[in-house]
């Protein structure tokens, strides 16, 4: 790519990160206790909660594994991100209690349903930390892989620049800072992501364009639904779901919701929101398979790449804004959350530490520590991040029964013993990996899930405890399921 057109994209990407620094640096200012660097002092007003999780959830994957599964599968697409907006409606089933309850993190929320026991805080957080870490590590390695093509720059220096552009998102406020650049970034997504979408459905000479070079099947309803095949889609399904309902990043942007009776209406206009994302990817998608069918027999994730190189520069410019904003939307997030778990789950609820204005020195020194991490495991391994995506089948395994079979448990008995939650969380680890191993047609997440509810059951049978009201909710048993 000439000097000429380089130089629009930079400026482009340099404002977009400018301008959402200038906001992380503006918001994160005053943030001085752990309650604003955790949870943003539990004051985020509904638009940015919106906007904060529309960006977390649309991370880099829709620049490239979107857009192919929408090049070879038409509308049978749709089923991905309409299972992410499902997640975000069952999460909001509990999102009122969540939000009462004043959590940070997951391992908190077991905390609340069960005796309170070092294992549970210690094993869900690894588990919480896990998807964040992997989310982090792999959109370094995302955005160094296509800035490198774009520029020429080694994916090495790219890695660092992103490492310490996540860390000025970051470093200021924690969640607070996060979260008010989210929204301007989602912004910039959303407005961005259409206009390029529109572009490119010009360049394929509209719908009509489409239908005329791609088949039928793939373009016309119902027809078009099933193309990806039943297989694949309950592949979405169990991947997806369990995926949306353990992941920590959502949830504390449930926790950090100001008004209380708006939590679960912030679940469902986010779900919307990805739905609106699912459009740029399907129009994408299927534009560049009207322009060049090749992919079709080859590797449908790289026409978003060769459509890159049908843009024009100053659309380039805008790609790649959009782009940057994507993906430094999903690396601060995943690294605050990583923190959190680290500081709250570990150094304070296992270690003892005392929640005073140094815990906000602490998580600062957390970040940095993380985001080295990440970045060093993103260069050493570039290739081999793929077996991070296994992260969301362990993780939701661990954490799904405990959590959700939980919270049926306690609306009736209270505070349930801590035996039932390990023995569920290792149940869960032990059938996921058993499967895992195994090779299993069937996701392994779905053998995980399964043992982790059925030796949960037999534990709670066995030792249901004393029936009592949850000791420190403030609330009665009957209360805390009343959302």
């Amino acid at each position: 790519m000439s000097s000429s057109n380089i130089v629009p994209l930079l400026i482009a990407s340099t404002l977009v990160l400018a301008a959402g620094a200038g906001v992380a640096i503006y918001t994160g200012r005053r943030t001085n206790a752990a309650g604003d660097w955790l949870v943003a002092g539990r004051s985020l007003p509904l638009y940015v909660i919106v906007f904060t999780q529309f960006a977390t959830a649309v991370g880099g994957g829709v620049l490239v594994a979107h857009v192919g599964l929408a090049y070879s599968f038409g509308w049978a697409y749709f089923f991905y991100p309409g299972f992410v907006l499902l997640g975000f409606l069952l999460l909001s089933l509990i999102a009122t209690w969540l939000r009462r309850q004043e959590f940070s993190t997951i391992p908190e929320i077991l905390g609340r349903l069960y005796a309170r026991h070092p294992v549970i805080t210690v094993l869900a957080a690894l588990a919480s930390i896990v998807v964040p870490f992997g989310w982090l590590a792999t959109q370094f390695v995302a955005f160094a892989s296509l800035f490198s093509t774009i520029t020429g720059v080694s994916t090495h220096w790219l890695t660092l620049i992103m490492c310490a552009v996540t860390l000025v998102f970051v470093l200021p406020g924690g969640l607070r800072s996060v979260a008010w650049s989210d929204f301007l970034l989602g912004v910039v997504m959303l407005v961005l992501s259409l206009t390029v979408a529109a572009y490119v459905l010009n360049m394929a000479g509209g719908w009509s364009g489409i239908t005329s070079s791609v088949p039928d099947a793939v373009t016309s309803l119902p027809s078009g639904l099933g193309t990806a095949g039943t297989t694949t889609v309950l592949l979405w399904l169990f991947a997806i779901i369990p995926g949306t309902l353990t992941n920590q990043l959502y949830f504390q942007r449930i926790f950090s919701i100001r008004d209380i009776g708006q939590a679960r209406k912030s679940l469902v206009i986010s779900g919307l929101l990805v739905l609106v994302s699912g459009v740029y990817a399907f129009v994408i998608g299927l534009s560049a398979r009207a322009l060049n069918p090749e992919f079709v027999s080859g590797d449908p994730e790289a026409a978003p790449g060769w459509l890159l190189t049908q843009l024009p520069t100053l659309l380039l410019a805008v790609y790649a804004a959009f782009l940057v904003a994507t993906i430094v939307s999903t690396t601060g997030s995943a690294l605050q959350s990583v923190t959190t778990n680290v500081v709250k789950d570990l150094c304070v609820n296992v270690l003892g530490r005392s929640e005073g204005p140094g815990l906000v020195r602490v998580s600062r020194v957390v970040s940095v520590v993380a985001a080295i991490l990440a970045a060093a495991l993103a260069i050493a391994y570039p290739t081999a991040l793929t077996w991070l995506v296994a992260t969301y089948a362990y993780s939701a395994s661990i954490l799904a029964a405990p959590i959700f079979i939980g919270y049926w448990l306690h609306r009736r008995r209270g505070r349930l013993e801590a035996t039932t939650a390990v023995a569920g969380m290792l149940g869960g680890l032990v059938g996921c990996t058993a499967a895992h191993i195994a090779g299993t047609t069937v996701p392994y997440a779905v053998f995980g899930i399964v043992s982790s509810v059925i030796v949960m059951l037999v534990a709670h049978l066995l030792n249901p405890g004393r029936r009592s009201e949850p000791q420190g909710s403030g609330v009665s048993t009957t209360t805390a399921g009343g959302n």
